[in-house]
């Protein structure tokens, strides 16, 4: 990993644990937790089961972090098979892969140390602060176990606070040999504070500590994976479903659009066909009916009169042609009409020697009335 990389990793990992969010999650799965029922709650929380052991001029102890109890306390007088068969018998109680044995050791035999470095120095930080063990120090580095662990105090801008823990080997030796004789073989030695905590390192070199492969971190990758699985299943299934929703609803929507252009054109047609019966209304309400034009205009006609064709055309206009003994006197009747106005003759008056009377061409026009008393 490049430098700068590295550095912002580092950053933010500093970031995140000088942050509230950390508490506020370790609350929330809390609250969570006294959720579920006592026995679930209890396998959820119960973690590895941790032994302490100590080491001291009288006796090897080794004691439960979980229960409190302890479960052994074996002299260092005892043949070895016999503290081997009273460890493994204290051991006997945990799964060995679940079980995790701890070295604790007092702090007033470990040397401790604030360094204040550069913030690239987080990225491997026992690798740098290896390098100044002499000067940290009155020992050499191989005359040490020691570790480093990132502070979460302030520090000022570009730098970062690092604790270093040692231990001489001259100490720390006889204890992990006098372990060794009773089948203990610790995989972490850290310190123990003075408030009873512990400082959370581990002394042991990384070439000394041994690999275990930690099958609940393994089942919880696993259900992270799962849960990872899960979410992407079921946004996919929300989003298809938002999809479905969108999709039925744009076909929705253009059913609606036809349903709302058909309305229109039966809107349109249905104002037109109005448009139409009103003018139809109106027209006939303006213009006498052809019937009376016709009783109206016999009633006038002389009887000696005779009609040889008769047309009326939608704009009221009226064209009658035949014959009369005097045909010019029917422009004079005409005009006496309520129903035509402006009669005259068409053309020349032409005699017909058979009849003897006069063939004629006579046009009118027919007057309109007044609109009705209900039109709108």
């Amino acid at each position: 990993m490049p430098i700068a990389s590295a550095q912002s990793v580092e950053r933010m990992k500093l970031a995140w644990s000088r942050s509230p969010l950390p508490g506020f999650l370790r609350w929330w799965g809390g609250e969570l937790s006294a959720l579920l029922p006592i026995r679930m709650r209890a396998w959820l929380q119960r973690g590895p089961d941790v032994l302490w052991l100590s080491v001291n001029a009288n006796a090897l102890g080794a004691k439960r972090v979980r229960t409190g109890a302890v479960l052994a306390t074996i002299p260092p007088e005892l043949p070895a098979e016999v503290q081997r068969a009273t460890f493994a018998k204290a051991c006997a109680g945990s799964d060995p892969d679940d079980r995790r044995l701890v070295l604790i050791v007092a702090a007033g035999s470990v040397l401790q140390r604030r360094l204040v470095m550069p913030l690239a120095a987080a990225t491997d930080p026992r690798k740098v602060v290896g390098y100044e063990l002499d000067r940290q120090t009155p020992f050499k580095p191989d005359q040490l176990y020691y570790d480093v662990r990132v502070s979460a105090d302030p520090a000022p801008p570009g730098q970062v606070a690092l604790d270093l823990y040692a231990a001489p080997r001259a100490e720390l030796d006889p204890m992990l040999e006098r372990l060794a004789v009773a089948g203990a073989h610790p995989d972490a030695v850290d310190v123990q504070k003075a408030d009873g905590g512990l400082a959370g390192v581990d002394l042991l070199p990384p070439g000394r500590r041994p690999r275990r492969v930690d099958r609940r971190q393994r089942f919880n990758w696993m259900l992270a994976a799962a849960c990872v699985v899960l979410v992407v299943l079921v946004l996919a299934q929300w989003l298809g479903n938002r999809r479905a929703a969108l999709a039925q609803m744009q076909s929705e929507v253009d059913a609606m659009r036809a349903q709302a252009t058909q309305s229109e054109h039966l809107r349109a047609q249905l104002t037109a066909a109005v448009a139409a019966s009103r003018f139809l209304v109106k027209r006939k309400a303006e213009n006498p009916p052809p019937l009376a034009l016709l009783d109206d205009l016999t009633r006038r006609l002389p009887s000696s009169a005779w009609l040889d064709a008769m047309t009326l055309d939608n704009s009221g206009g009226l064209d009658i042609k035949g014959e009369a003994a005097h045909a010019a006197a029917l422009v004079e009747t005409l005009g006496n009409s309520k129903l035509f106005a402006e009669p005259k003759l068409q053309g020349v008056i032409q005699p017909d020697p058979a009849t003897g009377k006069e063939r004629f061409e006579l046009v009118a026009r027919v007057k309109q009335q007044g609109k009705p008393a209900n039109a709108h």
